[in-house]
């Protein structure tokens, strides 16, 4: 079978594999799509954080397939269902899996980074980790289920969010525009920002989406803001940028008593004044991850059509050469790309 595959810093690879066996408590899939996200992008760099990850590794945690063979043991699924994966593993054990915090568990396992993932025509997982996907949801959209799922939890689970608050979406990565793409779905008035190499893709992709945009190189987003919400400030800013610099931002630009939900993941140690947190009543959350009813919102946001699923993969990226989708990401050219194995219109 075919598998990408991670050989060193930047360096991936189409090669050959063996087609894995499932155990007796393990189902072997069919990959049929898989989405590349950040997370992928930072381990494809091997920047700081991510060198823990063994090389050569097949990538990939985000996917759909159908199940072609089942183990002895499995029971609630068949071959032919259509899956997905919850590809962040916990332990169960932890005192956060105990707690109902299972997306914070202490000993968390992540499919294609400590172990082999679903770039590959095939990949076996236990069935206490899928989901299965609504006869009206294609597998290509289904692919992209799992960020659609951190976002579900950001905006449903750790925000404030309400119908007409004025929301503020930094990033418009595949997580910042999932985020931005729900909060609209609840009658919010959203806006996503990015650079001046967002205005080329990512930017004009968003405003097909129907939501709103600035370029924050090319306007003051605190003036943006005053003249938005006639200087009170944003109800709630979303920062998915990854960037040191994204919660100072946040922290500016949102209304007091308002609130910052802070998605990314910052390489590098932030700055932030606390004064005006303070005193203004500022709640500063976070949000990382999803839980088993994210993952079930996000197939039911997909099934009624609220997710716009088709504006935002781009599926034009070949196996054959992995290295151009992960470049294209990188250089936001991009959402998100989606590799096709086995796919077809389905």
């Amino acid at each position: 079978m075919k598998q990408i595959v991670q050989t060193g810093p930047e360096a991936v690879e189409l090669r050959e594999g063996e087609r894995p066996s499932p155990g007796p408590g393990e189902v072997l899939v069919r990959v049929h799509s898989a989405g590349l996200c950040g997370s992928d992008a930072h381990a494809y760099r091997y920047e700081g954080g991510y060198e823990w990850i063994p090389i050569p590794r097949v990538m990939g945690h985000e996917y759909s397939g159908e199940i072609v063979e089942i183990g002895s043991d499995v029971e609630g699924f068949s071959p032919g269902d259509r899956i997905v994966e919850e590809p962040i593993h916990h332990c169960g054990e932890c005192f956060q899996c105990k707690n109902g915090q299972e997306n914070v568990c202490q000993n968390f396992s992540i499919t294609g980074m400590h172990r082999d993932g679903a770039y590959a025509d095939y990949t076996t997982v236990e069935p206490r980790h899928l989901h299965p996907v609504p006869d009206d949801v294609p597998l290509r959209h289904a692919a992209i289920t799992e960020p659609t799922s951190i976002a579900t939890r950001a905006v449903f689970s750790q925000s404030a969010v309400t119908p007409g608050d004025e929301v503020l979406v930094e990033g418009p990565g595949p997580i910042g525009v999932l985020v931005a793409a729900v909060a609209d779905s609840m009658g919010a008035n959203v806006v996503v920002s990015g650079l001046g190499r967002d205005a080329r893709s990512r930017l004009p992709q968003v405003e097909g989406l129907g939501v709103d945009t600035i370029n924050v190189e090319e306007r003051d987003v605190e003036g943006y803001a005053d003249a938005r919400t006639d200087g009170i400030g944003f109800d709630v800013v979303f920062d998915t940028t990854g960037h040191h610099t994204g919660v100072e931002t946040a922290i500016e630009v949102v209304r007091k008593g308002g609130q910052v939900v802070v998605v990314g993941l910052p390489g590098e140690p932030s700055e932030v004044f606390m004064t005006p947190v303070v005193r203004g009543e500022i709640d500063v959350n976070s949000s990382y991850g999803s839980s088993w009813s994210n993952f079930e919102q996000a197939l039911r946001l997909m099934e009624n059509g609220t997710i716009d699923a088709e504006g935002i993969i781009d599926t034009g990226f070949s196996t054959a050469d992995p290295a151009s989708a992960f470049e294209a990401f990188l250089d936001s050219e991009v959402i998100k790309p989606v590799f096709s194995f086995n796919g077809d219109s389905a």
